[in-house]
């Protein structure tokens, strides 16, 4: 019948009518609570957690004695505490101590043992001496490893894989400990320098400096063969390699709070390195916990679980998914800083003094592969800054501002922060010296060949224009040689302190030399118009990309294919994630690659090192990426070691420079700008490359941050509404309609009887 099509019509139409005035009144709701777009859910917006990303894969390393890259900087330094750290606001950098209760000066001995004065000849140091004390009252982050019995003997240094089960994480664990930081920990940590076990990137260094360390290097080396004796090279379990065991001249402990390191002749830097996670403390018993049967197959590491004294400890693994660093309760509350530089004043950067840090609860991390995603959350609110290690984002976002009125004037209206500054950095193009094409040759004339090669690649490659005019988002000013602005020894910006390789001053003017003089030089390389002379075949290099190339990092790249092209030089892009570029170049199977470095501290030992043959990637698993070799130079690295800030000290840098200049192990790159990107929530934010542990220092009002999200992505329901009022407007003249045809059937049926 017609009523009863209608009724079932009806009953369908008012079910679609419910559920959409139900799901408007449920985003009516989402104003009071969080934004229905939320990658974070109901109520995190109000909680004291700092939000930000990662790209592409989780850090590689987070064992003290093997983190080195900036992914793992954003971890390490938040949560192991070194012996010294930076004053987070002054500049020029001043050390403070953080594990350490002071910074102290050594002293010096000669040939005898004798004391000398302070101020002598660096020829006459045989030794010099770091008496340094450790602050009481330091306690690890709770971990397994430190639970104890009520007999005081350890829970869990004697487990089976069967006792391990199914654990993966230390939380998994009934019971927890601490105990407080002694001496001995930091011995135990530059013991550990000599692991064959993991890579360990500044023991060569290291070696050549802490008394005895090579040679304690060497019998770990004959110690670790004893205990793997009958065991296959890839078993994941091996025998606790107790570095307690054996004395180490160069570092003791005097008593419980008091660490000895005597290193040989004169360095000055050392100082810097003891503000950098390899001189963390290293605690014997997560060593140990870590060591048991089945604890690497599960995930149980110093890689993914690392246990400091730090302000915050791991407490969220998910791999390559998502992190979380959440507040160390052992941890003493250190006050944030009551001075600093020019301006911080002014900046809000004092409004904090004299408060107990760190101020946020957790750090969230969570994996974002692409930039363009990324910058998109931070402008809807959900990244309260892009990356915590990263010192470009500002620039990036500040270059997208001035190509936009209309993205400025969003940009000014949502209150983003983009503080900028400079800071000892670079990014530059490396040559593999061992590469058989682009190296080291194995004649002086083959030498020759290949060096001419490289200076004429790195004549083609137009840092000014790529970095100075097409990539602004990234860019920066040419770059000259490995030691940046702001550094004793550079003379970037001075009369004459170009690289004659490839510029010359033309009318007063900087310029890059030709591309004619490049090909010149390609062609006395024995490559002709790209060609080999020999052969007739086009020379095809390889770019080891540390990045898989998303859209953003494929114009990059396709830019740097038509600066080899320029010479006839085809160039195989071969990207990867940076975790495999890491196995690559250790492997020593890179031929061209993409580098940068951020400093460790400023000095400019700590980017000439890069270039110093026993400090080799691929042989000594050093930072010398390119594996670069010259006697010259390293002799006069020697040197430089021993010297403080002065003319010797410039002259000798002036001739190392004109060596690697000469020689061409890198097409020299450019200098970053640094900027920083916060939002307007975030409070304390001041860019720094030296300056790792920055994630105790920021402070953020999530008040404010839960109505800016909600704000900024408010629902937009009218369309919705448009639909309820057709839907009724349909229901309406459908009802209107059937009353219509009833009534008319009525009539003619009446009729009919009649």
């Amino acid at each position: 019948m017609p009523g009863g099509l209608w009724g079932r019509a009806g009953r369908a139409a008012w079910r679609a009518l419910a559920a959409v005035a139900l799901l408007l009144l449920l985003l009516a709701a989402c104003e009071g609570g969080a934004p229905p777009n939320s990658p974070y859910g109901s109520g995190a917006a109000r909680d004291n957690t700092l939000y930000m990303s990662f790209d592409e894969r989780s850090p590689r390393y987070l064992d003290p004695t093997a983190s080195y890259t900036s992914p793992e900087g954003a971890y390490a330094y938040q949560i192991y505490e070194p012996l010294y750290g930076y004053h987070y606001l002054k500049r020029p950098y001043v050390l403070e101590p953080r594990a350490a209760a002071e910074v102290v000066r050594p002293y010096y001995l000669d040939a005898q043992g004798q004391r000398l004065p302070d101020e002598v000849d660096p020829e006459r140091i045989a030794r010099s001496v770091y008496d340094i004390p450790i602050r009481k009252g330091v306690r690890y982050a709770p971990h397994p490893a430190f639970a104890k019995d009520a007999q005081g003997r350890y829970l869990y240094h004697h487990l089976s894989a069967r006792e391990l089960g199914d654990k993966r994480s230390p939380w998994q664990f009934e019971q927890r400990g601490t105990r407080e930081l002694e001496a001995e920990d930091f011995v135990y940590a530059l013991k550990r320098q000599a692991t064959p076990r993991v890579e360990a990137p500044i023991f060569g260094l290291f070696a050549e400096h802490v008394l005895g360390l090579r040679e304690y290097g060497e019998r770990i080396q004959r110690e670790n063969a004893k205990l793997l004796q009958g065991l296959p090279e890839s078993a994941p379990d091996k025998p606790f390699l107790d570095f307690r065991r054996w004395p180490l001249e160069g570092a003791q402990a005097l008593d419980r709070h008091t660490l000895r390191i005597t290193l040989k002749g004169k360095y000055p830097q050392w100082k810097y390195w003891m503000a950098t996670t390899f001189l963390a403390p290293v605690p014997w018993e997560v060593d140990l916990f870590y060591a048991q049967p089945g604890m690497n197959e599960q995930g149980l590491s110093w890689n993914r679980w690392p246990v400091g004294t730090g302000p915050f400890m791991m407490t969220e693994y998910e791999q390559d998914r998502r992190h979380v660093m959440s507040r160390n309760p052992n941890y003493r509350g250190d006050p944030y800083p009551c001075e600093g530089a020019q301006g911080d004043r002014a900046a809000g950067l004092l409004a904090d003094c004299g408060k107990p840090m760190p101020f946020v609860d957790k750090i969230v991390a969570n994996l974002i592969k692409e930039r363009v995603p990324r910058k998109e959350m931070f402008k809807q609110g959900y990244l309260d800054l892009p990356e915590i290690e990263r010192a470009d984002w500002g620039v990036e976002f500040l270059a997208d501002r001035d190509d936009s009125d209309e993205v400025a004037a969003q940009f000014k209206a949502r209150g983003y922060q983009f503080p900028q500054d400079t800071d000892p950095s670079n990014w530059y193009l490396g040559f593999n010296m061992l590469d058989p094409v682009v190296g080291h040759g194995r004649s002086p004339e083959e030498d020759l060949r290949h060096r001419k090669l490289r200076q004429a690649i790195s004549i083609a490659v137009d840092w000014e224009e790529g970095y100075g005019q097409i990539f602004r988002n990234k860019g920066g000013n040419a770059a000259h040689g490995p030691v940046p602005p702001g550094v004793f020894g550079s003379r970037e910006g001075q009369p004459g302190w170009h690289n004659p390789v490839t510029h010359r001053v033309v009318d007063g003017q900087l310029r890059r030399r030709s591309i004619e003089e490049a090909r010149q030089l390609l062609a006395e390389a024995g490559y002709p118009q790209g060609r080999d002379a020999r052969t007739g075949k086009p020379l095809v290099l390889s770019y080891d990309f540390q990045r898989v190339v998303t859209p953003e990092m494929k114009a990059e790249n396709d830019w740097m294919v038509k600066q080899f092209a320029k010479l006839g030089i085809q160039l195989d892009v071969r990207a990867t994630d940076f975790n495999q570029f890491q196995e690559k170049v250790l492997k020593g199977k890179h031929q061209i690659y993409w580098w940068g470095w951020f400093a460790d501290y400023p000095d400019a030992e700590n980017f000439l090192f890069l270039l110093y043959g026993p400090n080799s990637k691929s042989k000594q698993a050093g930072e010398n990426t390119s594996n670069y070799e010259n006697p010259e130079y390293d002799r006069l690295f020697k040197r430089l070691q021993s010297l403080d800030d002065g003319p010797e000290k410039q002259r000798v840098m002036d001739r190392m420079l004109a060596i690697v200049r000469e020689d061409a192990p890198w097409a020299w790159g450019y200098w970053p700008w640094v900027g920083l990107a916060f939002q307007s929530w975030v409070h304390n934010g001041k860019p720094s490359i030296v300056v790792r542990d920055v994630g105790r220092y920021y402070r953020i009002d999530a008040a404010e941050r839960a109505v800016r999200q909600a704000q900024w992505n408010a629902p937009v329901w009218w369309p919705l509404g448009l639909l309820l009022l057709g839907g009724l407007t349909i229901v309406w003249t459908t009802r209107r309609s059937f009353q219509a045809r009833e009534r008319a059937t009525a009539r003619t049926t009446v009729a009919g009887n009649t």
